[in-house]
Parts: C-alpha cells; structure tokens; sequence
C-alpha cells in the first residue's frame, strides 16, 4: 500500500528531465507558437534526484505525470506530445523509488478502440496509475464524442477521474474540440465520474467555470498557466463558489514549481481556500492519492 505524503499536489507535469528539453525546443521552433518553457536552473528540467530535492524545498508532496508509449502520432511525429509525456517505465521507476511522491495517468488513445480501453483497466491495476489524460488536439474530437464514452465508464467503475486539456491547443491544432462546454452531456450521463477541466478552458475560461459550477464532478485545473496570468473570473471563483473545485498544476516545463507557488502566495488566499487549491482538491478528485 502507497502512503502518500502531506502537501501541495502537482496535478498535471510532463516528463521533467532534461533529455525532454530538445524535444521541447524543437517543437516550438517548429511549429513557431508563442510558448515558453522554463530553462532555469532552480526551476527547470532536472535528473530525478534534483527533482525530488526541489520538491522537499518547495513542499511539493507528489507530482502526476501522464504517462504513454510511443504511438501512432509519436512514431510519426518527433516533436508530439507522445514525446514530452513520460514513459511508463520513467514513471514505474520514479514511484518505486520514491513511493507517493509521483504517479501516472494514463494517457487516452481513442484510435485504440476497445484495445485501448482494456489496456488502460490493466494499467489501472496499479496503484501508482490515479486517473486518466486526454491530450484533447491530438485527437480533434470534442469532449462528448462516443470514442471516449468507454474512457468514462470506466472511470466511473474504477474512481479514478478523467483530466483533459480544455480551451485552445498550445501548437498548430484545431481548438474547437477543447471547447469545455463539450463536457456538459457527458457530466450528466457519468455522474460518478470526475472530470478535471485543465488549462483554464483558455479562452473560453467561463465556460469551463460555468461547468465547474454546474457539476458536482467537473473540477478547474490550472496547470500551463502561473498565477498572475490566471484570469479574474478564476481568481473570484477560486475565493468563492469555486474554492472546492479549483486545482493546482504546473504543466512543466511550461510554468515551474518555483515561479508557480510563489505566485500563489502573491494571491494571499484564506488558509482554507489555498490548502484546498493546493492539495485537499485534487485529493478529492484524484481519491487514489487518499486524504492526508
């Protein structure tokens, strides 16, 4: 049985080490898309033993990281998004050396039909695997396309949640099917399921609210954007209705640790609010990591 450690949660990071850092640069160049990366020394990729360090400095108790093999757009494609995530074997090995203090979500493949979903169960069998990622632009299907329908029940089966990129693509991909309005049939036909919204839903931010405030299972995630950037709608969401919805992540190595919990600070939130932001929140979602 994991024991999982007090403190903040990270609920979304892609790999962190620094061989992930070229594939990085190569697909902004590439692709020649406003997005930055933090090259820092104190707040960019590190081998995992630095890693863990910097999140004992900064409180970080555990880290999720969607985790893939190579498919069909990695294989190709050099600069996907198969290429940023982590391995399952990167992962596998982080958590049985560092037990609690990172875990995966496996990354959904809607091409794989019934063979993917049958995979993930398996992966699932671990408890190290919390829940489940949908790199939304890759597939250009709106979140209540039939193709994730299986994703979902199984989720529901299982109490393991199911987090997407919601809003625009940060590379050259169609961005309507981020739309978060897309999560409102499936909010109701799984109930059980909960469904983090991530990235703000930017620029349709309201509309991502407006879910989060509708459903009991629909959860605001941050991660990709540091907190001074985060929009005002969010910030009195987060001091209001929505201070049990709203979930703290980094999407490294686009914000860091660092740059990010700092910033949180600057917000001086009520004790109650940010504990909730920055870990009893994505606790209640993510149910494996347990109540600390």
């Amino acid at each position: 049985m994991i024991v999982w450690p007090a403190g903040v949660v990270d609920y979304l990071s892609n790999a962190f080490t620094p061989d992930r850092a070229a594939v990085w640069d190569g697909a902004i160049e590439a692709a020649g898309v406003q997005v930055k990366v933090q090259h820092d020394a104190t707040d960019g990729f590190a081998d995992p033993d630095a890693m863990v360090a910097r999140m004992d400095e900064l409180g970080v108790a555990t880290v999720l990281l969607p985790a893939c093999d190579v498919g069909s757009h990695g294989r190709e494609h050099p600069f996907d998004f198969e290429h940023v995530a982590s391995r399952w074997e990167e992962v596998e090995s982080l958590a049985a050396r560092w037990p609690g203090r990172f875990a995966a979500m496996a990354i959904v493949d809607p091409d794989r039909g019934m063979a993917g979903v049958r995979a993930t169960r398996a992966r699932l069998d671990d408890g190290w695997v919390v829940g489940l990622y949908l790199h939304t632009h890759s597939w250009d299907r709106g979140f209540d396309h039939a193709d994730y329908y299986p994703y979902y029940a199984l989720c529901a089966e299982l109490d393991v949640p199911f987090g997407m990129q919601a809003g625009t693509s940060g590379g050259l991909y169609p961005s309507e099917c981020g739309r978060p309005i897309g999560i409102d049939w499936p909010a109701l036909y799984f109930p059980e399921t909960r469904f983090v919204l991530s990235h703000t839903g930017w620029p349709w931010v309201d509309e991502a609210i407006a879910m989060a405030l509708k459903f009991p299972n629909v959860f605001l995630g941050t991660a990709s954007y540091p907190p001074r950037h985060w929009p005002d709608s969010v910030k009195s969401f987060l001091r209001g209705p929505g201070r049990r919805k709203v979930l703290f992540g980094t999407n490294f190595p686009t914000v860091g640790h660092r740059k990010a919990l700092d910033q949180v600070k600057e917000l001086e939130l009520p004790a109650d609010v940010e504990d909730a932001l920055l870990g009893a929140t994505a606790r209640s979602a993510f149910t494996r990591l347990g109540a600390t």
